[in-house]
């Protein structure tokens, strides 16, 4: 007798049995209380997502300066290939290769998504890289952006100057407009479609606010079902620690994480966190276009990360001392210092 082929689905049986005999090991289960109590942030920095007994027993995690890493055998890195690439669904199921990821970014993602409880959160080379891959990801030829203004300049340069170049359009609202004035642009976005609403609060270098809520309620009120586009906005200004506009009604939060959370000039990197499926969607560009960043920078950020709080009071401390100075002095025409808005 001769053995019948094999099908797809034993074939598949198959390599999973072959992975599941040597399975990739997995950190302790984070502790996230004691006693009952929530821990803060600012505690699971010293040690959300890393295990040391995988590391030798090292306080600290070491710097993983490697580009590739071993399959326990060939079924193994095909269904590693196949999640990391999207061909299967379930994403990867241990490190293939340091441009989709590596240890170091991996528990910097972790502790990145503490600070607003978001579902998931990716790490990349820079700000603008973290923009450049959520735009690339979540928009095509056709589509429209909506997005408040003023932005970072390298951000209009990349809507106006790049995307335009491939087609996409964009429309923009002031910051600081009011629902009247949102509902306007959304309703003539609208006839198009509208792909991404991006915002940036404060903007930069004016200081200005974007009513996150007024945005989400316009979005919500004029989009419906799949047609609702996703809201993401740039919080490098005010964040982790003095805005959470994923409880405002944005699905993704921007982070350049060279200012803050970086804090001592000495590193370029950037942030997207929000809901898991996005945060997939925007992986798969990311893996493709190899806009993560490395696993010196991860490392340095999670030492960094260990005193953001600390440092963010501080900084606040300081800016009210010197915006009082500022606003009385008699050169000065005007300060851009929130802390001077008048209530409501």
């Amino acid at each position: 007798m001769t053995d019948k082929p094999a099908t797809p689905d034993a074939i598949q049986q198959d390599e999973a049995a072959l992975t599941a005999t040597t399975p990739r090991r997995r950190p302790k289960p984070d502790i996230d209380t004691v006693g009952g109590r929530k821990l803060s942030p600012a505690t699971l920095m010293m040690g959300h997502g890393y295990d040391p007994m995988l590391s030798e027993g090292s306080l600290k995690p070491p710097i993983f300066a490697t580009s590739t890493f071993v399959f326990p055998n060939a079924a193994a890195g095909k269904r590693h290939f196949e999640g990391v690439t999207g061909k299967r669904p379930g994403g990867a199921e241990g490190l293939v290769y340091s441009r989709f990821n590596g240890p170091n970014q991996e528990i910097l993602e972790d502790r990145l998504g503490v600070w607003e409880e978001a579902e998931d959160a990716l790490a990349f080379s820079s700000g603008m890289s973290a923009i450049a891959t959520l735009f690339l990801a979540m928009v095509k030829p056709g589509d429209t952006i909506v997005h408040s203004g003023p932005l970072y300049a390298a951000t209009e340069t990349l809507i106006a100057r790049i995307l335009g170049k491939f087609g996409v359009h964009w429309l923009d609202f002031p910051a600081g407009a009011t629902r009247e004035e949102i509902d306007a642009v959304l309703s003539k976005a609208a006839s198009g479609n509208v792909a991404l609403i991006y915002l940036e609060s404060p903007a930069n270098p004016t200081n200005v606010l974007v009513d996150v809520e007024a945005v989400a309620a316009s979005r919500d009120a004029i989009f419906t079902g799949e047609n609702k586009p996703p809201i993401a906005i740039d919080n490098t200004f005010l964040g982790p620690l003095w805005a959470k506009p994923l409880e405002q009604g944005a699905d993704l939060v921007v982070y350049s994480l060279t200012k803050y959370a970086g804090g001592h000039s000495d590193l370029v990197a950037g942030g997207v966190l929000g809901s898991r499926a996005h945060i997939n969607t925007i992986r798969l560009m990311r893996n493709t276009i190899g806009t993560i960043c490395d696993p010196n920078t991860a490392w340095m950020l999670l030492r960094s990360l260990e005193t953001l709080e600390l440092r963010m009071s501080r900084a606040g401390e300081n800016a009210v001392k010197v915006c009082e100075y500022l606003r009385t002095h008699p050169k000065v025409e005007s300060v851009g210092y929130l802390g001077f808005l008048p209530e409501g």
